[in-house]
């Protein structure tokens, strides 16, 4: 029978046990037929499955790759925030952010609402707060989200606005926090706070978000992405997918895991356990994630023992016992859970929970960030088939190798040499599955892919490498956009590798990345994807990364 599609190149990397390139037997053809891997190989493989119908794309001198994909990110609220928000990213100081809000603010009405992303708390002098917000633009509703999305900075309309008071209590570790004088500061932390200011956020319709959303997604896509694993599913997520599936097509596939929030009872865990399975066509429900602290930025990480500030060494989760019942649960319901844990209290925890809980029929347990890992915990991964799932990007853009940067002096050093473990987890045994948490890390994955290899910014060649030692081979990293990430899902035998049988998900470069030193791995040209085999070609990009 012939092949739907056939994709020629100059070598096709398979992660499996294929030939390097060159060397005899090196394959260099792909045919797919309903969707999925047909048959990989040479020209006998053309010869044998091209028929008058069958769609022949060709990339000469070009690499097939299996398809990219993210295995941490946040599509849904990252476009919608990154597409109705002030790009902070590019602000170095306080006043760099007050003058990049003044351009915004000059467009829109005086009693209209303005919200910004990715803003660097180490701009305050002290604690972060709404007051220069209020200096510079009396009377105005700013709110300004955290580069870790952990945390707001409002100006005092928005605290009026959302009647904040300073004695809110919350289910987790989240807090208004308040001054000497008894009054909220402005600085909002952890989600269900964060839930009080964006319930007054202007309203963004299903048609818009779903905008937002699809224009990223292309962007992804046009990156190297086929798949991402998308960390959450609330509203308006199922919505914008179904809007963007009747209009066409998402341009790669998403696997979603609903959030079960901290100190939650059992109805709550069967609503999780309800949504699993629901889908479309090229997104679904898969797994659940908890969050067991918060970020060690905000204090709000889960440590064996405090940081410098007195903070990092309480769990989001006020019942504890909450959360390991909780794993047990979903665990038992053939679920797998992925677990968002920073500090090293936290990640052992999470281990002991999963351990105790036992395997799940859907997938692997995940442990999500490990941004401090001790060394009697490295092992604990692979002998429980636990998926470490890291973001080196923010280790590399996060912090600094001198260790001046607010994550480090916090932690200290013993515990900042600790940070993402890259290359001590793979020695362990581990599954080390790679993703961006996009929007608070870049989203295309040759950047990210890029600096795990460097263990800083690929575009700062003079920037000190963080923790060297911790650094990934081409192959190690692409290994965990590809391999790993199919692992993590539970897709290993049909996604992850270019073999018969396997979903036809596929990234089409320009060069073969693991021939390439980072730099050049950064701007390799992305000529095409595939998801299921339907082929897109990608023009060189106008824009910028996402």
């Amino acid at each position: 029978m012939h092949a739907d599609v056939l994709v020629r190149v100059a070598h096709v990397e398979t992660f499996t046990d294929s030939p390097r390139p060159g060397a005899p037997g090196s394959p260099h053809v792909v045919a797919v037929r309903d969707g999925r891997i047909a048959a990989v190989g040479g020209d006998e493989v053309a010869a044998a499955y091209t028929g008058p119908a069958t769609e022949v794309h060709d990339f000469p001198g070009a690499t097939l790759l299996p398809g990219l994909t993210d295995a941490h990110a946040h599509p849904v609220w990252g476009a919608i925030e990154t597409g109705s928000g002030v790009d902070l990213s590019g602000a170095g100081s306080l006043e760099a952010v007050l003058d990049t809000l003044a351009d915004a603010l000059r467009e829109r009405p005086a009693d209209a609402w303005v919200t910004g992303y990715d803003l660097d708390l180490n701009h305050f002098p002290g604690a972060p707060h709404g007051a220069a917000l209020e200096e510079r633009f009396p009377g105005r509703a700013i709110s300004l989200m955290s580069r870790d999305a952990h945390a707001l900075v409002v100006s005092p309309r928005v605290i009026e606005i959302a009647g904040l008071t300073g004695r809110e209590t919350f289910d987790d570790k989240s807090s208004v926090v308040t001054g000497a004088d008894g009054r909220p500061t402005g600085y909002v932390l952890e989600l269900q706070a964060m839930d009080l200011v964006f319930a007054h956020y202007p309203e963004v319709t299903v048609d818009e978000a779903a905008g937002h959303v699809r224009r990223q997604l292309e962007r992804l896509a046009a990156s190297g992405l086929t798949g991402l694993h998308a960390m959450d599913f609330t509203d308006p997520g199922e919505a914008v997918y179904r809007r963007i599936e009747e209009d066409g097509e998402l341009p790669l596939r998403i696997r979603c895991s609903p959030l079960v929030a901290a100190d939650s009872g059992p109805g709550a865990w069967e609503a999780a356990a309800a949504l699993q399975g629901r889908h479309g066509r090229r997104w679904h429900v898969a797994g659940v994630k908890f969050m067991l602290d918060g970020t060690a930025d905000n204090g709000t990480a889960w440590f064996d023992h405090p940081d410098s500030h007195g903070e990092n060494d309480t769990s989001l989760w006020r019942d504890v016992d909450a959360y390991r019942r909780a794993v047990r649960h979903f665990a038992r319901r053939g679920i797998a859970t992925a677990t968002h844990a920073i500090g090293d209290r936290a990640v052992r925890v999470a281990l002991d929970a999963i351990e105790a809980a036992g395997p799940a029929a859907q997938g692997p347990h995940r442990i999500e960030h490990l941004e401090s890992v001790p060394d009697d915990l490295l092992g604990r991964f692979a002998a429980l088939g636990v998926v470490a799932g890291l973001q080196p990007v923010h280790g590399t853009r996060h912090t600094r190798a001198d260790g001046a940067d607010a994550w480090s002096r916090r932690l200290g050093p013993d515990r900042a040499a600790r940070g993402w473990r890259t290359r001590d987890l793979l020695a362990h045994g581990a599954v080390v599955a790679l993703g961006s948490d996009w929007p608070i890390g870049p989203g295309d994955p040759r950047v990210a892919l890029a600096d795990c290899q460097l263990r800083r910014p690929v575009e700062a060649p003079g920037t000190p490498p963080v923790q060297p030692e911790q650094a990934l081979t081409a192959r190690e990293a692409y290994t965990g956009m590809t391999v790993a990430a199919a692992v993590a899902a539970g897709r290993a035998a049909d996604q992850g590798r270019i073999a018969p049988g396997h979903l036809a998900d596929l990234t089409v470069l320009a060069a073969n990345p693991l021939t390439l030193d980072p730099a050049a791995q950064a701007a390799n040209a992305v000529l095409a994807t595939a998801v299921g085999g339907r082929l897109r070609r990608h023009p060189a990009p106008t824009g910028g990364r996402p």
